[in-house]
């Protein structure tokens, strides 16, 4: 019955979605900033990858508090970027070249300089006064004991009317007020402006936090005193009831892709948000499988364990099958990079580690998301110092911690190189030119040295380079339903190296064989594959040889279908 459900074909099923983070991606003139010009210029790079599908990290207006994750004006390009003009020829552009162009909603806030939360602050009595969630003090220090995502206090004390107002992130991003009907219609007003643009999706930030318990209560407090807002902040009591209301007054009207970005989400919840009937969100992004370096409220810098990994990645797969459709994804602009943290970015091995963590991804049921330079091998940055950094979650973290004598330098900036933000966020690396190509100027955070190694233009170049082998992944996809539409099945669950899953439709069935371990693995084939011809779909070793018996190379992939 799994397969039958997710048999319902539909075109976001089948594509596979390249996320742009702009700032980074390409400058095309020369400011040190990448720009929507410059990823006109790079359009034909992506069609040749394969892509279907661009999600765009934030263009709007912005202060850029929060890398454009603090909006001034919905309806305004960030000046950095470009124009309106130079935004309408990129869109064009990539439906030239049959490319979508979803675009990131970020309306669980907007900047401090947005022009309603100007008003919204200047008096009690300002009509706009309630698109944001103000309150009173509490014994004269903030209303409740909540923790910023960004460190410190969720709430912002204002001089002008005496009162706090409420922001999850940074006090430049104050949560608004979706439980005012005006606020829901002013948002679904400028999705239907961009839809009519003709953009063809939404990628929602944060978007299980819009509706907030009511009354605000205090949480359990942490050793610094606050509390983690999550369970007041998530999936509460209007959220779906929002979200349907979205949908019906805007997104049902357009033929879209739609992923939320789900905090805390839960099989439950995501089985509601992204539900068979189409009356919310396509899919959902979660978190599971990046948090398992997270334990007992410590972050850990070593590998993450693959039994666990398994094990999370399997019960998405298993328990949405024909509930809820995936997005597949290892990293994005807010994680590291995967290869850093789950494969091995030593020279000897990071090209076969990067396409073995590639297979293991892109065999699964769902839709994929490569962050831009994930196709490269692209890897974490050598950060040293804490004037290298932009990313205002580090800057915040390592103030807070060695503030507090929590830890030292030396820890921070290991646990930044490892985990922080700024990892995915360094320059796309285009050629073994100055600035990897990525600008003629200064560019705004420094290029990864090794940009003389990993660059698109020397792999584009090579035929059994990253670049070619995610093509071939993405052109598999492309020509065979098994890969989206197949059942999934975890084999060797308990291996500590070995990721072993089947692929089943109908009569036709696939093997997914990885090994995350730069050991050698031996393996007894499943019964059904013994002493069977197999054709090997895709290796990222070039002699492979299939017996009952496996003798699995360093890092080896491969994936076999039934002949």
């Amino acid at each position: 019955m799994a397969a039958e459900v997710n048999q319902t074909k539909t075109w976001w099923k089948e594509a596979v979605v390249y996320q742009i983070y702009p700032r980074s991606f390409k400058d095309s003139n020369g400011d040190g900033i990448g720009d929507l010009n410059g990823i006109t210029e790079k359009m034909d790079y992506l069609k040749e990858l394969g892509i279907d599908v661009i999600w765009l990290s934030p263009v709007y207006e912005s202060p850029n508090d929060d890398n454009g994750y603090d909006i001034s004006n919905y309806q305004g390009i960030m000046k950095e970027f470009g124009t309106m003009d130079d935004y309408d020829r990129m869109l064009a552009a990539a439906h030239e070249r049959g490319i979508k162009i979803v675009m990131d909603l970020v309306v669980n806030h907007t900047s401090d300089e947005h022009p309603w939360f100007v008003e919204s602050r200047s008096s009690k009595e300002n009509p706009y006064r309630d698109y944001y969630i103000w309150r009173e003090g509490k014994d004269g220090k903030a209303p409740n004991n909540w923790e910023s995502c960004f460190s410190g206090s969720t709430w912002e004390y204002d001089e002008t009317t005496q009162m706090y107002y409420l922001h999850l992130f940074s006090k430049k991003q104050p949560d608004l007020n979706w439980d005012n009907p005006v606020v829901r219609e002013e948002v679904f007003r400028m999705m239907d402006w961009w839809c009519q643009k003709g953009i063809d999706g939404f990628r929602m930030d944060v978007i299980s936090m819009i509706s907030k318990v009511p009354g605000l209560p205090d949480g359990t407090p942490k050793e610094n005193g606050l509390a983690d807002p999550s369970p007041y902040v998530c999936h509460g009591p209007h959220e779906h009831e929002y979200l349907q209301e979205m949908n019906r007054k805007v997104l049902s009207k357009y033929d879209l892709l739609t992923v939320g970005e789900c905090a805390g989400v839960t099989i439950e919840e995501a089985k509601k948000y992204a539900n068979l009937d189409n009356s919310e969100l396509n899919m959902v992004f979660q978190f599971e499988h990046t948090s398992l370096d997270c334990k007992n409220g410590k972050w850990s810098d070593d590998k993450i364990d693959l039994v666990e990994l398994k094990e999370v990645m399997s019960k998405w797969q298993t328990e949405l099958m024909g509930k809820a459709w995936n997005s597949l994804y290892w990293c994005n602009h807010d994680q590291p990079r995967m290869l850093s943290r789950m494969g091995d970015d030593s020279p000897e091995y990071r090209e076969i580690s990067a396409k073995m963590l590639a297979t293991c991804l892109h065999m699964m049921q769902g839709t994929p998301y490569v962050y831009q330079g994930e196709e490269l091998g692209m890897t974490n940055m050598p950060f040293q110092s804490l004037e290298e950094l932009r990313d205002i979650e580090s800057i915040n973290a390592y103030h807070d911690l060695v503030g507090r004598n929590v830890a030292d330098h030396e820890t921070m900036m290991r646990y930044i190189r490892c985990k922080g933000r700024d990892n995915a966020r360094t320059p796309m690396q285009w050629d073994d030119s100055e600035q990897a190509g990525f600008t003629t100027g200064t560019p705004w955070i420094e290029v990864n040295p090794n940009y003389t190694e990993i660059n698109a233009k020397e792999q584009v170049e090579r035929e059994d380079s990253v670049f070619h082998y995610y093509q071939k992944l993405i052109r598999l996809r492309h020509q065979n339903e098994i890969i989206v539409y197949g059942d999934y099945e975890l084999l060797l669950a308990d291996h500590p190296a070995l990721y072993v899953y089947t692929r089943t439709l109908g009569e036709e069935k696939l093997l997914v064989i990885c090994n995350f371990s730069k050991e050698a693995q031996e393996m007894e084939l499943p019964e059904a594959w013994k002493d069977q011809e197999a054709e090997v779909l895709i290796a990222n070793y070039e002699d492979v040889q299939i017996s009952n018996t496996m003798k699995l190379r360093s890092y080896e992939a491969m994936v076999l279908r039934n002949c």
